[in-house]
C-alpha cells in the first residue's frame, strides 16, 4: 500500500486534507473521511488501523472539523499514544491529546484535584501488592508471593467491573472467577485494602479512573471545563474497554455522539481482566445512526497466514452484535503454515530452536523470529532450547527496557558524555566508547543467563544509534540522550537483537516475519479453566487467532504428545486444530464440546498414582479448608503422576509445582509416588 509522507504546512487547506486521504485503500479513505458523528471502525489484523484512524484525525484538523487540542485520543498503551503523536506530527498535526486512559485521567485529576479532594493530588500507590499484603494478614490469610498477586489481580479485576467489596462473592460467582481463596475471604481483603488507602490518603490506579469519572458525574464546573476542552473523541483497541473505563469515556462525553471507536471483536482476549467486549458489539444499538466501516485488507500476512486465521475464527459460533470480520490477503503468496507433532516438549523445544539456527545462518535477524506460548510457565524449556543452539532471544512482558539496571546507568553515563559535547557525525563512537567505560565488549557477548540480557540490553542502544544516524546524520550525543528520554517515556523500547519469547496476550500488537506457537494441547490452550465455560474456551480460539496473525511470512503450529522423555504419548492436541492440521496423533474432542471440564484418563500405574494422588489432595485441601485445586489441579496432578518424580529437585521441575507448594507438600507427594 502506497505510504505518504508529511503534508507540507505551507499547502491550501483544501489540498493538505486532500494529500492526507491520497495514499488511502477505499475502506480506509471512507472511514478516515467520516469525521462527525458516531463512528465505529472494525479493524481486522493487519488492516492499518493506527494508519487510518490518525489520518482521520489530520483530515477533520485539514477540513476544519476539528480544532487539534480538542481531540482526545484514548489508546490503552503509553507506546501506542506515542505512535499516534508521532504519526500525526508526520501529517502536519501538533495539539491533539493523545493519551491512555490513566494517563488523561491523572492529567485532569491533577488539575481539579483542590476543587474534587479538597487539595493536592493524592499520592499513587504504584504496586498494590504491600497493600494487600498487609489487608490479607488484617484477615489471617497466609499467602506467599503468588497468592498476594492474584488477591491484587481480583481487586483490580473488582474495580474496574465497578463491584464493591459487598457484591463481590455473587459478581465473582457469575463470572465464574476462579479465586485464589474463597470468594468471602477475597471480598475481606478487598474491604480492608480500600480502607488501608483511604487511611493513607492514597489512590491506586483504578481510582484515578473512579475519581475523575466522579468529578465529572458530580461536579458541573469540572464536567464544563473539561468538556469544553474536548469535543472529539477517538477510542482504540475498543474491544479491551472494561465497565469503569466505559463510565469515564460516558463522563467525558456528557450525552454528545462525537466518538470514534476502533477494534477487532475477533481479538478480544482480555475479558479476564474485566474488559467487556459488549461495548463494541453493542455500539451500533447505542448509536442507531453510527456509521460502520470495516476494514479487511490484510497487508501484513501472506495469503496462507490469512487462510488460516479465517478458518480458524470461522469456526466460531456467531456472536451478536456487528458484522464480522474477514480478513482479505494482499501480499504476494507465502509458504503454507507448518504442522509439527513432537514426542515431548522438550523434542518440540529443540525442534524449534534448530529451525531458528537455521534461519538466522541464512540471514533472517534474530528480531524478526518469535515462540509464542500460552502460559509464561512454558518458557523455560524454550529458553534451554535456544540456549543449546547458541541462539540469541529476548523475553517479552517482563521488566521494561528503560527500567534495567543496565540501561538506566547507560543512560546516565550517556547524560553525563552529552553534556561534555561532541563533534557531529561521531554519536556512534560514543556511545560505543561510554558503554565500554561499563565493561560491555561489543564483539563478545556472553553465553547466556542475566549477563547476556544485560549485555543485549546495551548493545540494542548501539543499533539505535547507528539506525538514527543513518536518518540524521548530524546527530551528536545531546540529540541521542534526548531521543532516549522521548522512548523511555512512551515506552518505546529498542529492538533486542534475539529471537522473542512471549505468552499470546503479550504479542498482540506485534508483528513478526516468523512465527512459532507452540504447546498446542488440551489443557494448555484452550487452557484447562475455560473447560467449564463456553465462552471462555472460545476467547481461547480468539488468543490462537490472534497468536497466528502475528505472523508476516512463516508460521509453524506445534505440540508434543507427552510433557517429558519417555512419558506416556497421551495428550490430546489442541481441539482448535481439528479441521486445520492434518489428521495425525491424538486429537481433541471435536467442535461440540461438553461444559463439563474433561476428565483425566490414566491407565496402569499412571491411573493407580493419579487417583492416590487425588486422594491425598482431597484430605489436604479438606485439612487447609481450601479447594481441591488450590492444593494442585488436575494437570499437576496427572503431571506428578505420568513423571513420578523422585526427589524435590525432579519434583520443583514440573508446572503448577512452585517453591511455597514444594515446602508444603513435597514430602507429602513423594510418599504417595513411593506408594
Amino acid at each position: 500500500m502506497t505510504q505518504i509522507g508529511a503534508v507540507d504546512g505551507r499547502a491550501e487547506p483544501s489540498s493538505r486534507a486532500e494529500a492526507v486521504l491520497a495514499g488511502l485503500d477505499d475502506e480506509q479513505r471512507a472511514a478516515a473521511s467520516a469525521v462527525t458523528g458516531p463512528v465505529c471502525i472494525l479493524a481486522g489484523a493487519g488492516t492499518g488501523k493506527t494508519r487510518t484512524i490518525t489520518h482521520r484525525i489530520a483530515y477533520g484538523v485539514h477540513t476544519g472539523t476539528y480544532v487539534a487540542e480538542q481531540v482526545l485520543a484514548v489508546t490503552f498503551t503509553a507506546r501506542a499514544a506515542g505512535e499516534l503523536r508521532s504519526r500525526l506530527a508526520g501529517l502536519g498535526v501538533g495539539g491533539v491529546q493523545a493519551r491512555t486512559f490513566h494517563a488523561a485521567a491523572m492529567r485532569q485529576l491533577r488539575y481539579f484535584a483542590p476543587r474534587v479532594l479538597g487539595g493536592p493530588m493524592p499520592a499513587l500507590i504504584e504496586n498494590k501488592l504491600r497493600v494487600v499484603a498487609s489487608a490479607a494478614t488484617r484477615n489471617r490469610l497466609t499467602t506467599d508471593r503468588t497468592s498476594l498477586r492474584d488477591l491484587a489481580s481480583e481487586i483490580e479485576w473488582a474495580k474496574t467491573t465497578l463491584a464493591t467489596p459487598e457484591d463481590y462473592p455473587a459478581r465473582a460467582k457469575a463470572a465464574g472467577r476462579e479465586t485464589p481463596f474463597e470468594p468471602a475471604a477475597v471480598a475481606a481483603v478487598y474491604e480492608s485494602y480500600e480502607s488501608a488507602k483511604q487511611r493513607d490518603g492514597s489512590l491506586d490506579f483504578e481510582d484515578l479512573l473512579l475519581v475523575t469519572a466522579y468529578a465529572l458525574e458530580e461536579h458541573q464546573d469540572v464536567a464544563r471545563a473539561v468538556r469544553a476542552q474536548y469535543r472529539h473523541f477517538v477510542v482504540d483497541e475498543y474491544q479491551d474497554v472494561n465497565p469503569l473505563q466505559q463510565r469515564l469515556l460516558d463522563a467525558w462525553l456528557g450525552g454528545r455522539a462525537e466518538l470514534c471507536v476502533v477494534g477487532d471483536p475477533n481479538q478480544t482476549i482480555y475479558s479476564f481482566t474485566g474488559a467487556n467486549p459488549d461495548y463494541l458489539l453493542g455500539f451500533a444499538d447505542r448509536y442507531p445512526d453510527a456509521e460502520v466501516v470495516k476494514l479487511e485488507r490484510d497487508y501484513r500476512s501472506t495469503p496462507q497466514v490469512v487462510g488460516l486465521a479465517n478458518k480458524l475464527i470461522g469456526m466460531a459460533p456467531r456472536r451478536k452484535g456487528l458484522p464480522g470480520l474477514r480478513l482479505l490477503g494482499q501480499r504476494a503468496d507465502g509458504a503454507e503454515p507448518r504442522f509439527a507433532e513432537h514426542p515431548d516438549e522438550p523434542a518440540e523445544a529443540a525442534a524449534v530452536a534448530a529451525r531458528c539456527r537455521a534461519l538466522i545462518d541464512e540471514g533472517l535477524p534474530a528480531a524478526e523470529i518469535a515462540v509464542l506460548f500460552r502460559i509464561n510457565a512454558q518458557s523455560e524449556v524454550y529458553e534451554n532450547a535456544l540456549a543449546a543452539a547458541g541462539v540469541p532471544y529476548v523475553l517479552r512482558g517482563g521488566e521494561r527496557f528503560f527500567e534495567r539496571p543496565e540501561v538506566r546507568e547507560a543512560v546516565l553515563l550517556l547524560r553525563g558524555a552529552a553534556a561534555g559535547g561532541n563533534e557531529p557525525g561521531m554519536l556512534v563512537p560514543a556511545v560505543r566508547d561510554v558503554l565500554a567505560s561499563t565493561g560491555w565488549a561489543e564483539h563478545r557477548p556472553p553465553p547466556g543467563g542475566a549477563a547476556r540480557d544485560r549485555w543485549q540490553s546495551l548493545a540494542a542502544l548501539v543499533d539505535l544509534a547507528v539506525d538514527l544516524v543513518a536518518e540524521n546524520p548530524s546527530l551528536d550525543l545531546a540529540g541521542f540522550v534526548t531521543h532516549l528520554a522521548e522512548r523511555a517515556d512512551q515506552q518505546h523500547a529498542p529492538t533486542v537483537q534475539g529471537v522473542t519469547l512471549a505468552s499470546m496476550h503479550a504479542a498482540k500488537g506485534l508483528e513478526w516475519d516468523v512465527v512459532f506457537v507452540v504447546g498446542l494441547v488440551e489443557g494448555v490452550l484452550p487452557i484447562a479453566q475455560s473447560f467449564s465455560r463456553p465462552d471462555a474456551v472460545e476467547e481461547e480460539r480468539r488468543l490462537l487467532y490472534v497468536a497466528i496473525t502475528r505472523a508476516r511470512e512463516q508460521l509453524t503450529l506445534s505440540w508434543s504428545l507427552a510433557r517429558n522423555p519417555g512419558g506416556r504419548r497421551s495428550r490430546p492436541r489442541s481441539q482448535f486444530l481439528t479441521g486445520l492440521a492434518p489428521e495425525s496423533g491424538p486429537t481433541a474432542p471435536p467442535a461440540r464440546r461438553s461444559t463439563k471440564r474433561p476428565k483425566v484418563v490414566l491407565e496402569g500405574e499412571a491411573g493407580e498414582l493419579f487417583e492416590r494422588l487425588r486422594t491425598w489432595r482431597s484430605q489436604a485441601a479438606q485439612s487447609a479448608s481450601v479447594p481441591a485445586y488450590v492444593v494442585f489441579t488436575d494437570a499437576t496432578l496427572q503431571a506428578i503422576a505420568e513423571s513420578r518424580p523422585a526427589t524435590l529437585r525432579e519434583l520443583a521441575g514440573l508446572p503448577g509445582i512452585g517453591a511455597k507448594k514444594l515446602e508444603l507438600y513435597g514430602d507429602d507427594v513423594l510418599a504417595a509416588v513411593s506408594g
